[in-house]
């Protein structure tokens, strides 16, 4: 898990993370932050275009526990997809996956938007629900909030959710890359395998033929490369793999098949199911997707 949060952190501290970041909020003018699975405190609190509605509401306990309540939800249920909740005060809030492979290692989190315009219906439903809970907040601070609070219809919201999807996507496959990278942490004997890996990773490399390159037991390499990686021997090399794979995949004369067996996989059937693993698509749809966006210089 600690490697999972390191890996988001480095991603929220990347260009293409906070130059998305910045285009997105003055675009919609909805917050956004990119989070670890473990995160235990509001992840808009005190940031730009946090609603000031919500930032009120997260100044007693009560209230601030149902806006984690909401936050650990739309988290729970975005295993595969985006997952919307909506919480007592009719507010919407939204995390989109971040992935590496098939786990889940982080969110993109966005809302504190009203689908429909505030009433004073609404508001007055709001107040009985706080003085229930005994919250101490100022209730004409509150409303003077709570009407200021951003709106979009419903098909909106829908469309900004979709651009957080996609670059959540991107964000994945930019997980995957910064897994196969050395860091200057790690111990010796874990950077001279990934150099190994990258000058053999053609060869049907097996556990114990690289063991025994790095002089100790196939035990004590699996052992240390997963306490210093996050990952398997295995699933690193299958990162590798896919990584290479996806550099050749721009090259229309090549077959899968050729790329496929080039890069090391041993077989068709192991290697679409890793690629699709990693990337969430198979090598047709990624070679036909990177076609469509690749840039056409003018004539």
């Amino acid at each position: 898990m600690r490697h999972d949060a390191d890996l988001i952190e480095r991603i929220n501290r990347s260009e293409i993370y906070s130059e998305y970041e910045r285009a997105f909020e003055a675009s919609t003018e909805l917050p956004l932050r990119l989070r670890p699975i473990e995160f235990w405190k509001l992840p808009h609190q005190n940031r730009p275009h946090e609603n000031p509605f919500c930032a009120l509401l997260a100044q007693t306990n009560r209230t601030c526990a149902s806006c984690l309540e909401l936050q650990q939800k739309a988290v729970d249920g975005a295993a595969d997809r985006p997952s919307t909740m909506t919480c007592f005060a009719g507010l919407c809030d939204t995390a989109v996956p971040i992935k590496l492979g098939q786990r889940v290692v982080g969110f993109l989190v966005t809302g504190q938007v009203a689908l429909r315009k505030p009433s004073k219906a609404r508001f007055r439903s709001i107040t009985q629900k706080i003085l229930e809970w005994g919250s101490q907040i100022d209730l004409k601070r509150l409303e003077d909030a709570y009407f200021h609070s951003k709106v979009l219809n419903p098909g909106q919201y829908e469309a900004a959710i979709r651009l957080l999807e996609i670059f959540g996507k991107h964000l994945s496959l930019i997980a995957n890359q910064l897994a196969t990278q050395s860091a200057e942490s790690e111990p010796p004997m874990i950077r001279r395998a990934k150099a190994y890996v990258a000058g053999h990773h053609a060869d049907p490399l097996r556990l114990r033929e690289i063991a025994t390159a790095m002089h100790v037991s196939t035990f004590y390499f699996c052992k240390m490369f997963k306490k210093a990686t996050g990952l398997t021997f295995t699933d690193y090399l299958g990162r590798v793999r896919v990584e290479k794979t996806k550099n050749l995949l721009t090259n229309p004369h090549l077959r899968i098949s050729e790329i496929a067996y080039s890069v090391g996989f041993q077989s068709l059937t192991h290697f679409n199911r890793v690629f699709r693993e990693l990337t969430g698509e198979s090598p047709t749809n990624y070679r036909v997707h990177m076609k469509s966006t690749r840039l056409v210089p003018n004539q």
